[in-house]
């Protein structure tokens, strides 16, 4: 009898902590629970009810514990492992709260809440294929889940399946118009791999006229007027998200850009450090402050910088885990064999190959690889005791070191960069038999290059072939040395009789360097035939876009530390090649007439 009058208490004792917690009066809840967790330790409902409170107040830690106890005592309760997988999610242990969200769906596989914060934690864990599982679920069990949606969308991204991401927006839209986090997300989307900045700007902008303190929409809005050629409109979007999150490291380095691509340098460089200052690891700040401080000539802090590339998120090409140490200048090299190694792209290698003999002269065998088709013009480089082509098995070495880390192994300054000009030479055979290709000529001749790589984005170093075109005239004789010829310039090809196309027949950079040796003068866009020109002391005329972000033309030059052959001629106005070659084809008629 007294055990019933027992049980009868502690039931409605329940039902009044569940009626005060219905009506808001949940610090009497909670102390009724309390006390009937001190009559029944394992009291399920009580504990149940207690983590829910728990978590629902801030105290996230408590709640776990609480609901810990609450699935010991009844394990086949889908609510309370869904409420102790939202504890632990804020306790930021995302493994245990991903396996309290599984059993939820297992118990009630219908338990659409559960589904979505799986996938909400799936991506969290860069699943998103998971992620997308989960959402697809959500929406089929809710069909009008703006949220599930969104979160869809994100998904798709993250498998970069861009477009149908867009549409799992732009649904979420449909059901929420007012859904401002839906519209960022969807520009984000827009400007990724699909590259609508006009769309995904104005996707940015109804972001922020829902939520006008949406930081994140008013950097997403910089990125994209960047884009589309408006930096000077795109360092307004970063001030204000600046404002409204002063931390806002991502903003910080974003607005750098912007003023990199404005002309005002030092503005960039203060804008990387206050990045760093925020975020001390954040390597693609490392990485544009070590371009930019490289491009006003501050070599010794701009080398340091210039490390920070190993760890770029996106860097898949040219890093190297060897377990022979790093060599930085530090160590003795007398006696040890010593592997440089090329990174990045083949006009890198070309400019900084020239430091193997500097390596030499410090008593090491220098074992230097490259690749492959610059194998054959390096192969016989001063100070190289063998070269090898870039995946092909390495011989024994005792250190490394990547070939751009090189100036700073050498604490390379305005005065000390070695320009010893030429460390590359053609191959007398092959210039023979280019020389036989060619024939004779009582003109000049000048070999041009018109574009770099089809394959980099935002390409401002390249022209089309009818822009270059006005330079080719009867009184020299034209060869194309261009390797890769667009379908765009096709046409205009064949209908120029002036210009001879060789460039399609070089079948490696040796043959490169043995055209290049048969020319008076090189005139090329910032393309590693460049380089080559540079390297062999052929006179190169490099033609470069308004803030050419490639730190080694630094600022205003018309002479090159690195190739003192070179002249570099820039454009006045973004995009404006036409007076560029206006004014090389002047001092093109002017050097060689001056020769006669």
């Amino acid at each position: 009898m007294a055990e019933d009058v027992i049980a009868l208490t502690v039931m409605q004792s329940m039902q009044r902590a569940v009626a005060a917690y219905e009506q808001g009066e949940v610090t009497e809840a909670q102390r009724l629970c309390r006390l009937l967790l001190n009559v029944k330790p394992d009291y399920f409902d009580a504990l149940y009810l207690s983590g829910v409170i728990a978590g629902q107040t801030g105290r996230a830690d408590e709640a776990a514990q609480l609901l810990s106890r609450a699935v010991s005592a009844n394990p086949g309760h889908a609510n309370a492992h869904y409420a102790r997988g939202v504890a632990l999610g804020v306790l930021q242990r995302p493994i245990e709260a991903l396996e309290s969200y599984e059993r939820a769906i297992a118990l009630d596989p219908d338990h659409a809440d559960a589904h979505y914060n799986r996938g909400v934690l799936q991506a969290q864990l860069d699943r998103p294929a998971l992620a997308l599982e989960s959402y697809d679920r959500v929406i089929a069990l809710k069909p009008d889940s703006a949220e599930g949606y969104n979160n869809r969308g994100t998904a798709l991204a993250g498998l970069h399946r861009h477009a149908e991401a867009v549409a799992s927006y732009e649904r979420a839209i449909a059901l929420k118009p007012d859904y401002a986090k839906a519209y960022n997300n969807r520009g984000v989307s827009l400007a990724g791999n699909l590259g609508r900045f006009v769309d995904a700007l104005e996707s940015y902008e109804r972001a922020i006229a829902l939520k006008p303190d949406y930081a994140e929409a008013h950097n997403n809005r910089g990125l994209a007027l960047n884009e589309l050629n408006r930096p000077a409109d795109a360092v307004q979007s970063f001030d204000r998200a600046i404002a409204l999150k002063p931390d806002y490291a991502e903003a910080f380095y974003n607005r750098g850009n912007a003023f990199r691509d404005l002309g005002r340098n030092e503005e960039a460089i203060d804008s990387y450090q206050r990045a760093l200052a925020l975020k001390p690891d954040y390597a693609s700040a490392h990485w544009n402050l070590a371009d930019t401080l490289l491009l006003l000539g501050d070599f010794a802090r701009g080398w340091q910088e210039y490390e920070w590339r190993w760890k770029l998120a996106d860097r898949n090409d040219g890093r190297r885990d060897f377990e022979q140490p790093l060599w930085l200048g530090a160590q003795p090299l007398e006696g040890r064999t010593i592997l440089l190694h090329s990174e990045l792209g083949l006009g890198d290698t070309l400019q900084f190959c020239r430091y193997a003999k500097q390596v030499a002269a410090l008593g090491a065998r220098v074992v230097l690889e490259v690749q492959p088709p610059l194998l054959p013009l390096l192969a016989q480089l001063d100070g190289v005791a063998l070269a090898v082509p870039r995946g092909a098995p390495l011989p024994a070495f005792d250190c490394h070191c990547p070939l751009m880390s090189l100036p700073l192994a050498f604490k390379t300054d305005w005065n000390s960069v070695p320009a010893d000009i030429p460390y590359v030479r053609s191959d007398p055979a092959r210039v023979a038999a280019w020389q036989e290709r060619l024939g004779r000529t009582d003109k000049p001749r000048v070999g041009i290059v018109w574009s770099g790589s089809r394959s980099q984005r935002n390409d401002r170093r390249s022209m089309a072939l009818a822009e270059m075109l006005p330079l080719v005239r009867s009184w020299a004789e034209w060869i194309g040395l261009q390797k890769e010829v667009a379908a765009s310039d096709m046409s205009v090809l064949a209908s120029c009789a002036d210009l001879r196309q060789l460039g399609s027949e070089l079948a490696d950079f040796a043959d490169t360097a043995a055209l290049v040796e048969l020319m008076d003068l090189v005139v090329t866009v910032d393309t590693s035939v460049a380089h080559v020109a540079g390297a062999m002391g052929k006179p190169v005329w490099i033609l470069l876009p308004l803030n050419a972000h490639d730190w080694r033309w630094m600022l205003d030059r018309e002479d090159s530390l690195w190739y003192p052959t070179a002249r570099l001629f820039r454009q006045a106005t973004d995009g404006d090649w036409a007076n560029v070659v206006s004014r090389v084809s002047e001092e093109l008629m002017r050097h060689f007439s001056t020769r006669r």
